[in-house]
């Protein structure tokens, strides 16, 4: 079945005020999941935001049903150990909800600005491998844990409580690149999530992971196939040319974008394509209005919106 859910940019003023209309919103009209990103801040501005993991643990305790993720959390950001005890216990806290997205980090500017350090793209890559070892190895192993990694190494450590879910929460990694990100999905991931890609590259890489998979000894449906992109939704002509503003609507081959019947056929190349589940970015943290018509005129076409 095809799942459809929301993604928000939590460094665009996201407050506590507007987690809990979204949330709310999110899980009453039927979404299937809320991702958010786990950022500081933006080049272009600096506007309100929420700390990623302090936000994740109220979903956790918040919602009843939906699943709930960072997308994706860097791993410049944290120490991996401290990362996957707290997806673990924020897991737990949600009866199994967690989805733990992780990545390599890209925004330069909110690093420099807060004193992260912020190594070249091939170190960081070696870091989200060392990250990823230590992740899958504490959540998954019961005895103690020692790892000689390069950035993260292990002695003897073991994670404790043990999850209550077995193996812990899903691991997603994001990311389009077939030299570096592929290859650790099919290592390492339980969902790959491609990002503002069209239909058409989103099969070839799908692909791609299918043979990087089958090299690693697993199958393809080990991993879930997901995709975040915008959505510019309008519930007719005259709206929709109003959310799409100056934009040109000639180049919009990377987004889902239209009239109802629009997005439903968009999401529907996209499931074509190998799409199981879409974080669809909703960047009007107040168009509440706007997520209630979508859930209204897109979610019956694929799941459940009750």
């Amino acid at each position: 079945m095809t799942q459809i859910g929301l993604m928000f940019e939590g460094q665009f003023g996201l407050t506590w005020a507007r987690w809990q209309r979204l949330l709310q919103a999110a899980e009453s009209l039927g979404y299937q999941c809320v991702f958010r990103s786990d950022h500081f801040t933006i080049q272009s501005s600096d506007q309100e935001s929420l700390e990623a993991w302090v936000s994740l643990t109220y979903a956790a305790s918040h919602t009843r049903r939906i699943e709930f993720g960072p997308l994706v959390s860097p791993v410049t950001f944290r120490h991996p150990a401290l990362l996957v005890r707290m997806a673990a216990a924020v897991d737990d806290l949600s009866g199994g909800r967690l989805v733990l997205g992780m990545g390599a980090g890209w925004n330069e500017h909110e690093h420099r600005q807060f004193g992260v350090p912020f190594p070249l793209v091939s170190e960081r890559y070696a870091m989200l491998r060392d990250a990823l070892e230590i992740t899958t190895r504490l959540l998954r192993e019961d005895k103690a844990v020692t790892y000689a990694g390069r950035y993260f190494p292990l002695e003897g450590a073991v994670l404790l409580p043990r999850p209550q879910r077995r193996g812990g929460p899903p691991i997603l990694i994001g990311g389009n690149g077939p030299k570096r990100t592929l290859p650790l999905a099919a290592r390492y991931a339980d969902e790959w999530n491609g990002v503002f890609i069209s239909p058409a590259t989103y099969r070839e890489r799908s692909g791609l992971l299918n043979e990087l998979l089958a090299r690693e000894g697993r199958s393809p449906q080990a991993v879930k196939r997901s995709l975040m992109t915008q959505v510019i939704f309008g519930e007719t002509d005259a709206a929709f040319k109003a959310k799409l503003g100056q934009r040109d609507a000639s180049n919009l081959d990377n987004l889902i974008a239209g009239t109802p019947a629009q997005v439903v056929d968009r999401i529907g190349a996209y499931v074509e394509a190998g799409v199981e589940r879409f974080m669809l970015q909703w960047l009007d943290l107040d168009d509440l209005d706007g997520i209630e018509k979508l859930a209204k005129n897109v979610l019956p076409q694929f799941h459940h919106a009750g």
